[in-house]
């Protein structure tokens, strides 16, 4: 196609000036801006600043949890004990003298017990009602304190005797992990929130969502606290999760595959998943076992050495939210 002039037309030749760029120039004018404009420019801007610090003070968790430095640890075996194979460890603290307290687990089986760690044989025993599912079990004072699960309502016992003290209901969605510091009960139903419980009215104090590096870390389990941490057991994996208290964070992992691993090889197929972490502070022993391990493992935390894989941590730990249905 021909190319065609421009239907634009020139301007006009000043008659002033037969030489355009001889006209002067008018001065220019200069608007000035109305005062009310100029406050309200003023707050805008105030109002975007404090904005932007509240998104930036809403999302510090999860871009901390980008910018964190985690361990990553496996474990070696230091002693093996003999554990119930019938016990669906739920729960699990060490009591002090050589000694465990269990909570177990299964409609018609659920029991709270002491148990000696040496011979793995039951003490004490109290059966609970057929209908309950025993959880999380942690001891505060002169109380073992026990959650149930897909239950808001728990029970606290005597520890000389096993006795039934009492019953509480919580704030947490459902009964699955406990564990105190030895002021508050930390608490979790399952999900990615760990709960902070006042231990004489059972209510939420806080609610803290965990993070690894920006993803939930969901299904938490069993706790312990240890040495101003919190460890849970991430349900249906072979790991442990380290978590501040105090930002909600993952501050390292535990990997434990070989434990589970070894035992079915040598026959105990019939295992469940790994669930029970038990902390001597005086002695500084850890100890773990799983639902109907026929043993009981104590273990020392050894960094792992060798090159970590990229995802390999989001691979082995990391699970979708638990569906019951």
């Amino acid at each position: 196609m021909a190319k065609t002039r421009s239907l634009k037309k020139r301007p006009r030749e000043s008659r002033l000036h037969p030489n355009p760029s001889m006209a002067t120039p008018s001065p220019p004018t200069r608007r000035r801006q109305p005062q009310h404009l100029a406050t309200v420019s003023a707050i805008l801007a105030v109002l975007l600043v404090i904005s932007v610090f509240c998104l930036l003070l809403v999302s510090s968790n999860t871009w901390r949890a980008f910018q964190q430095s985690v361990s990553i640890d496996t474990i070696t075996v230091v002693n093996v004990f003999p554990h119930d194979p019938q016990a669906f460890t739920q729960g699990l603290l060490y009591a002090g003298n050589d000694s465990l307290f269990e909570s177990t687990g299964i409609y018609g089986k659920s029991t709270v017990r002491k148990v000696a760690l040496h011979t793995g044989k039951v003490e004490k025993l109290q059966k609970m009602d057929n209908l309950l599912f025993g959880e999380g079990l942690t001891l505060l004072g002169n109380r073992l304190i026990q959650v149930t699960w897909l239950q808001t309502k728990g029970f606290t016992y005597d520890p000389k005797n096993l006795s039934e003290l009492g019953t509480f209901n919580h704030d947490m969605k459902d009964g699955w992990g406990l564990a105190t510091d030895g002021k508050v009960l930390f608490g979790s139903d399952g999900s990615s929130t760990l709960y902070k419980i006042d231990p004489q009215t059972f209510k939420a104090i806080s609610k803290q969502v965990i993070y690894y590096k920006g993803h939930q870390v969901h299904n938490l389990n069993e706790l312990e606290y240890i040495n101003d941490e919190v460890w849970a057991n991430v349900f249906t994996t072979d790991c442990i999760a380290r978590i501040s208290p105090n930002d909600g964070l993952v501050v390292g992992w535990i990997l434990l595959p070989n434990l589970r691993k070894e035992l079915i090889e040598a026959g105990n197929n019939d295992i469940d998943v790994l669930n029970g972490i038990a902390w001597d502070a005086e002695q500084e022993r850890i100890f773990v076992t799983g639902k109907l391990w026929p043993k009981l493992f104590e273990i020392k935390i050894t960094p792992i050495k060798s090159r970590i894989e990229e995802g390999m941590v989001e691979k082995l730990c990391l699970r979708k939210p638990f569906n019951f249905s």
